[in-house]
C-alpha cells in the first residue's frame, strides 16, 4: 500500500511489496535499543498536546493479561497498568507489577516518570487510599 513512499524513504526500488519473511529478516537484524530509542523519539511527536491545550487528561488503569497466570508453577497473573492519553489516544506508558506488589506503587512510579504536574490524571478507586507510606504526588479523589 505504501510501497512507493517506502521506496523513496529508504532509496531502495522495489517493484513489488516485500514478503513477510522478508520483513522478519530485516526486523530480526535490527539493534533493539536503537528500536526502542527511534520508537519512543516518534511516539514523543505523535503525543504532542493539541494547541491551545491547558491540561491534559491521563487516565490510569490497571490491566491483567490474559493467559499469564501458571497454575502448575504457582504463579499468578501478570498485571500492567497503563497511562492513556485521552487527547491523542495514545498509551503514553505502561509497567509490569511484580508479583509481590500491586498497582499502587506501580501508579505512582508511573506518575513520576511521566512527569504529570499541571494536567489531570484519572485512576480507579484503588488509588484513594490513605496511607502514610505514600510518596507524593498524592492523587486527590473526588
Amino acid at each position: 500500500m505504501h510501497r512507493e513512499k517506502l521506496n523513496e524513504a529508504f532509496g531502495i526500488h522495489w517493484k513489488r511489496p516485500p514478503a513477510d519473511t522478508a520483513i522478519r529478516y530485516i526486523l530480526h537484524g535490527l539493534d533493539p535499543e536503537e528500536v526502542e530509542r527511534v520508537f519512543r523519539e516518534h511516539a514523543a511527536h505523535l503525543n504532542r498536546a493539541p494547541e491551545g491545550a491547558n491540561a491534559r487528561v491521563v487516565a490510569f488503569d490497571g490491566k491483567t493479561l490474559k493467559g499469564s497466570f501458571d497454575n502448575f508453577a504457582d504463579a499468578k497473573a501478570k498485571q500492567a497498568p497503563t497511562a492513556f492519553a485521552t487527547d491523542t489516544g495514545m498509551v503514553l506508558a505502561h509497567i509490569e507489577i511484580d508479583e509481590k506488589s500491586n498497582q499502587i506503587p506501580a501508579m505512582q512510579k508511573l506518575l513520576g516518570e511521566l512527569g504529570l504536574a499541571g494536567h489531570i490524571a484519572t485512576a480507579d478507586a484503588i488509588h484513594c487510599q490513605k496511607k502514610p507510606s505514600r510518596t507524593p504526588p498524592e492523587p486527590i479523589c473526588i
